[in-house]
């Protein structure tokens, strides 16, 4: 067998640990619902073969090649392209070294864990990856990949995910979505609309955006009404390819509630790409308010994913473009920055938003609170850098005194690194069943309602969050 150590992140106490190796166990094998995520929908729409070892764990993964980069690895020297189109390492097996010879660096990291169960679970190898036996890893990984049950409709069956989100730009034409429908394959991927390309005025070429945006949905969006209606359009067609959420990757938390009249002289300062800063934000802001209001009439969770400080390097955006490690959490303010769409909607149980955080410091005295009393909010699981099984404790230890089980939304991996998901699913699985099993032996909760609540966070909140 894999040498995975049965026990990982389970309670010291003997009695909590085999109450959490039970509980683990009524949950192990449930279905994994993926609500949000990266993956490439052009994987399930091809099934075509990933193509070698370094192109599947090294070169997309950001959370690889920046710890490397840390240290001084060169991204070139990875195969991560560059934005002018540069000179890279193109020899998958000089990648793969190269990797293998630094992997010690993860030591700890949530990474090293998904990737050791990937090796493991997914690839059957027994050894430790390292060094040494680099060459034994690239050739048989090498060796599976063209295998028809390691293509990506396989695998997505053989991981037993039930339904998986992709993430895609509100001028995509989701291509692969639709070759995916006509293939006749059962898997369900579903798409989520994130319009940042359309909503975010300092996003790079916004005002050609908006033009885009108007030749795909036919309005007029230099005007603030067909700006609006091409949004209800486009959000029609994600939801007839299975959208059930839309999601927003802002700097902030912060919202608006502005006049009809005053949204409406915001964008047509912000439309030809001339706003400062500040008014970028309030519009941003409005923009928020916008879409819950529009998740009223056509039901589309909206999803928040605030306070990520992207592309902090600006030399690094410059030569390798957005999505590169570079992206840091900062100091979030939701209290303040929801008000305005929570004054609005806040108390209406027919809206569902979904926050995320990337500033622990709120978990217990912004955000457990205001998903403790408001019907509309709803609080995501740990993401990006606290997708850990430390992050996820400290979520359940700062939330649910306050907030609850039943204020929060499951689990979702939010990666880009397919064969992690397995991984990601099953820590955040072991982490609630090591913190149940602690509530129960500490008396803050029968057993048979720990078997329960595990079932509930693993399995039908995130069903019921996102209407899926």
């Amino acid at each position: 067998m894999p040498k995975l150590n049965p026990d990982r992140l389970f309670p010291l106490d003997h009695g909590a640990r085999d109450l959490a190796r039970s509980l683990h166990a009524s949950i192990r094998d449930l279905p994994i619902v993926s609500p949000h995520g990266h993956t490439n929908p052009r994987w399930f729409a091809e099934d075509a073969p990933f193509p070698d070892p370094a192109r599947l764990f090294v070169t997309p993964d950001h959370y690889v090649f920046r710890m490397l980069f840390s240290q001084g690895v060169p991204l070139e020297s990875l195969g991560v392209p560059r934005a002018d189109g540069g000179p890279t390492e193109t020899d998958a097996r000089k990648i793969w070294k190269l990797f293998a010879d630094n992997y010690f660096l993860l030591r700890g990291t949530p990474s090293r864990m998904w990737l050791d169960h990937a090796f493991a679970e997914v690839f059957g190898i027994e050894a430790e990856f390292g060094p040494d036996t680099a060459d034994h890893f690239y050739d048989h990984i090498a060796e599976c990949l063209p295998r028809p049950e390691f293509r990506p409709r396989a695998l997505f069956e053989r991981f037993g995910i039930e339904v998986i989100a992709t993430t895609e730009s509100a001028l995509d034409d989701l291509r692969w979505h639709q070759m995916i429908r006509s293939s006749g394959w059962t898997g369900r991927v579903v798409t989520t609309y994130r319009p940042d390309s359309v909503v975010d005025p300092e996003f790079p070429a916004f005002t050609d955006n908006l033009a885009t945006f108007g030749e795909i949905t036919g309005q007029d969006t230099m005007t603030w009404a067909g700006y609006l209606e091409a949004h209800r359009l486009r959000r029609a067609v994600f939801i007839d390819h299975g959208a059930t959420a839309s999601d927003h990757g802002h700097a902030t938390a912060r919202t608006e509630n502005l006049s009809p009249a005053e949204a409406e002289a915001l964008f047509d300062r912000v439309k030809t790409g001339g706003a400062d800063a500040a008014e970028a934000d309030a519009f941003r802001g409005q923009m928020l308010t916008e879409m819950a209001r529009m998740s009223l009439d056509d039901g589309l969770v909206l999803q928040i994913h605030g306070g990520a400080r992207r592309n902090h390097s600006p030399s690094m955006l410059a030569r390798f473009g957005r999505d590169k490690g570079f992206d840091i959490p900062g100091r979030t303010d939701f209290v303040g920055g929801l008000k305005p769409l929570l004054d609005a909607f806040g108390c209406d149980p027919r809206l569902s938003v979904i926050v995320f955080m990337l500033d622990e410091t709120t978990q217990s005295r912004e955000l457990a609170p205001l998903a403790g009393v408001y019907p509309a909010l709803k609080l995501g699981p740990p993401w990006w850098f606290f997708d850990s099984a430390e992050g996820m404790r400290r979520f359940r230890e700062n939330a649910t005194e306050t907030a609850g089980f039943y204020n929060t939304v499951g689990f979702n991996d939010d990666t880009r690194a397919f064969c992690s998901i397995p991984a990601r699913h099953d820590v955040a699985r072991r982490v609630d069943s090591a913190y149940l099993a602690t509530l129960v032996a500490t008396g803050r909760l029968n057993e048979d309602e720990a078997y329960e609540v595990a079932q509930d966070l693993t399995y039908r909140l995130v069903k019921q969050a996102y209407r899926l």
